[in-house]
């Protein structure tokens, strides 16, 4: 392909994944269909848990439920291309496929960072201002919070899709990845456009900085909100609450920056790739096992519905 064709001539790309030798695809296969099928059914069943069970029909619930979709969704986006891929021996991707894994793929990592955020302000309103809950954070409100996360992130996407279709690919269209991630086709391209390039930077970085910066600030309330609580057993008992939500919020945020950092130091090919599998795969697949296990009420939800006592 000569230097300067533009991207309507590109039929596909070609997507590298974590390793060339032959003899790893089956043992990658394998680990990411496992982990695969444990995201989804593990999301499905908190889904279905906080639907069936009607004390859990809650503001914090209504938002995990939501939380537990977008990562089916969001996992969904890039394993099950990458499974198929292997199991055929072809790393191609078509341009139409490529662009549309990378739409999605950008509208279910910002609603994961609305959403962690939202459930945030609703930790902190529960703490801080627990006689005015279900006024404050009422059905209405979830609603909308939801939907404006979702509108935000689509809209998000379109941008950063727009920006990518005039775009200018040129050589080499090899990209060192396992899915079509924004970062590694900025880098294909020959278009010498600044401004484009600061805003496929910026937007995701400042959208990700207000995300965090207002789980922060919660905290920081629900911090100082606790600490003015006199007895030991009530602090423990505000807490908990925060717990699970906390731990997500760690392990989402620390191995999305793991990749930034990985990626910058790490000289390889394929480290990329490896760093975000712990933000796309491994982080949605343990957020179900979060909730079970440090929350009473899901696990006790859990329980009735595993034994059929709905």
């Amino acid at each position: 392909m000569e230097s300067g064709n533009s991207t309507r001539i590109i039929s596909s790309f070609f997507l590298l994944g974590f390793s060339e030798n032959p003899h790893l695809q089956f043992l990658i296969f394998s680990l990411f269909l496992s982990m695969y099928l444990v995201t989804v059914l593990g999301n499905l069943l908190i889904i279905m848990v906080i639907i069936s069970q009607s004390h859990l029909h809650t503001p914090m619930y209504f938002f995990l439920a939501n939380l537990s979709l977008v990562d089916i969704y969001f996992t969904s986006t890039t394993v099950p291309k990458m499974l198929v891929n292997i199991q055929t021996q072809s790393k191609a991707i078509t341009y139409a496929d490529c662009i549309s894994q990378m739409f999605f793929f950008l509208i279910f990592a910002e609603l994961d960072n609305f959403l962690l955020a939202v459930m945030a302000y609703d930790r902190y309103v529960a703490i801080c201002h627990p006689l005015y809950y279900t006024v404050i954070v009422n059905q209405q409100l979830c609603i909308l919070m939801v939907l404006l996360s979702w509108v935000v992130s689509i809209l998000h996407a379109f941008l950063q899709t727009s920006i990518v279709l005039q775009l200018t690919f040129c050589g080499d269209v090899k990209i060192p990845h396992f899915f079509c991630e924004l970062n590694q086709l900025s880098q294909l391209t020959c278009s010498d456009n600044f401004s484009s390039h600061l805003i496929m930077n910026l937007v995701p970085v400042l959208l990700a900085v207000i995300s965090f910066s207002s789980i922060l600030y919660s905290y920081f309330k629900i911090v100082s909100s606790i600490r003015s609580i006199s007895s030991v057993q009530g602090k423990y008992k505000a807490f908990s609450t925060c717990v699970s939500h906390l731990s997500i919020v760690s392990l989402f945020y620390s191995t999305g920056l793991g990749v930034y950092v990985s990626s910058a130091v790490v000289q390889s090919s394929h480290s990329a790739a490896r760093a975000s599998v712990m933000y796309t795969v491994v982080t949605p697949m343990l957020n179900p096992f979060i909730y079970s296990l440090r929350n009473k009420d899901v696990k006790k939800a859990l329980e009735r519905l595993l034994e059929g006592k709905l």
